[in-house]
């Protein structure tokens, strides 16, 4: 039977095109059920407070960061969204006094405009937040060195090599898109070979750290998020880490604060995940087949599925 066409952009895959049970029983799952969905290789864990939310993500960086040795380097790959964590690690690294000598950090993606990933100096560029909210706040004899610090390029072979140079990635972050991605692993285009059903998800799962179209909901949410709305002001590509590299983390961790994705997204990847159905229309569902894979929420973002007019 022909899958449906997407309610939001046809020439495309995402999450409308998946069966109308599966987004039903998504739809219903109260934050009681979402907590029993945790299973090994996947936790579910509920946070309270926004202060909790925040300062549990960036003692991931601490955590990940203190193991680091100059005979077994640790690197934590890190997102922008969310980015309330940033201040928090730099303060933290500060107040401990911990020497980032042996610790790496890759950035996730990064937007491109004309085939060339952004200046530092574009407003949106990923490579300036991370930079100007954690690292350059980061006491000078504290910091890494500007070696050790991996952002993705048009040219990506300097950063995929990075991944095999035997520095161990302790923790993927991420934060999850209203198209439900991680980093900008996007749906597909639906042409060509995938007009009539999405790649596999063995297919997508051998894609590596690349250059990627936008789907029209993300570059409508980065607007919503990052510019006022302004939709014109997003670029319609970007450089994004790749499954190939996700599968190199020890662990993958996604951080919920509602403020991203909303309440049937973040039901929507948790049951998809919790019962193993990958849909390559769905990329956050691929990590049902990775073995470390943890999904964070404030208790307060998790919101409800009703009909409610405003």
């Amino acid at each position: 039977m022909p899958r449906t066409r997407s309610a939001i952009a046809p020439d495309w895959w995402d999450y409308t095109t998946l069966d109308a049970d599966l987004l039903a029983d998504a739809a219903r799952l109260t934050p009681d059920d979402m907590r029993q969905l945790s299973r090994p290789g996947f936790r579910v864990v509920f946070y309270d407070t926004l202060e909790e939310f925040y300062l549990s993500e960036a003692l991931e960086y601490i955590t990940a960061w203190t193991a680091a040795t100059a005979d077994g380097p640790v690197g934590i790959c890190g997102p922008i969204g969310p980015t309330e964590q940033l201040p928090l690690v730099a303060r933290l690294v500060n107040e401990l006094g911990l020497s980032l000598q042996d610790a790496h950090f890759w950035g996730m993606d990064e937007w491109v405009v004309e085939g060339r990933e952004v200046a530092v100096s574009h407003p949106l560029s990923f490579e300036k937040a991370d930079r100007e909210l954690c690292f350059n706040r980061i006491r000078p004899e504290l910091r890494m060195p500007d070696a050790n610090l991996h952002f993705p390029k048009a040219d990506t072979t300097a950063y995929r090599q990075s991944w095999d140079a035997g520095v161990r990635c302790a923790v993927m972050q991420g934060g999850q898109g209203d198209v439900k991605h991680w980093a900008f692993n996007d749906p597909p285009r639906r042409e060509g070979r995938y007009a009539d059903a999405p790649p596999t998800p063995a297919e997508y799962c051998a894609l590596p750290t690349r250059l990627v179209d936008l789907h029209p909901l993300t570059i409508a949410q980065n607007a919503r998020t990052s510019g006022g709305g302004n939709v014109s002001l997003v670029p319609t590509q970007a450089l994004t880490v790749g499954p190939v590299e996700t599968w190199k983390a020890e662990k993958v961790s996604i951080w919920h604060a509602g403020m991203h994705d909303n309440p049937f997204g973040q039901r929507l990847t948790t049951l998809m995940i919790a019962t193993r159905v990958p849909d390559t229309a769905v990329p956050m569902s691929l990590l049902s087949d990775h073995p470390n894979v943890q999904f964070n929420f404030y208790r307060g973002g998790i919101g409800t599925c009703d009909v409610e007019m405003h």
